[in-house]
């Protein structure tokens, strides 16, 4: 019965759920980039670039030539990909883009901390001290 009461306090804690909270939401959040990575972005750039397709952009290491990146790979060529990893490159470069703009509006909606007093300083050596204090613990001016 212990190690069942330990799982319950472990996986109640506060952490716990704050982090299951996250990847559900992260999840979700993941869904909604890769549809605006794929169905807005993405039609933008291959209609900037004149329709190019890099996902078939490929060297076929068996020397043959080969109209598509999945026709190679059906005879059974190796092949570099360097159109998937552009691909890939700006996928990351919009989704880093995208958090980016998400963390900035979340920072703009919090509150700002309260500051608190000034601390108080010694006039001899410019140290911080306690409020309280008659003498400096740095200098050991009187104050």
């Amino acid at each position: 019965m212990g190690m069942l009461s330990e799982f319950k306090e472990f996986a109640l804690r506060g952490n716990v759920v704050d982090m299951a909270i996250g990847v559900v939401i992260g999840g979700a959040f993941g869904n909604i980039v890769t549809s605006l990575v794929n169905d807005i972005f993405m039609p933008i750039i291959s209609k900037i670039t004149g329709g190019v397709d890099f996902s078939n952009w490929f060297i076929s290491l068996d020397g043959s030539k080969y109209a598509t990146l999945a026709a190679a790979q059906e005879a059974g060529a190796a092949t570099l990909n360097y159109g998937v990893l552009i691909s890939t490159i700006i996928n990351f470069i919009i989704i880093a883009l995208c958090l980016f703009g998400v963390v900035k509006a979340m920072n703009k909606l919090k509150k700002p901390a309260p500051e608190g007093p000034a601390p108080r300083l010694c006039p001899y050596c410019k140290s911080e001290i306690a409020e309280d204090a008659t003498r400096c613990p740095h200098c050991t001016s009187q104050l």
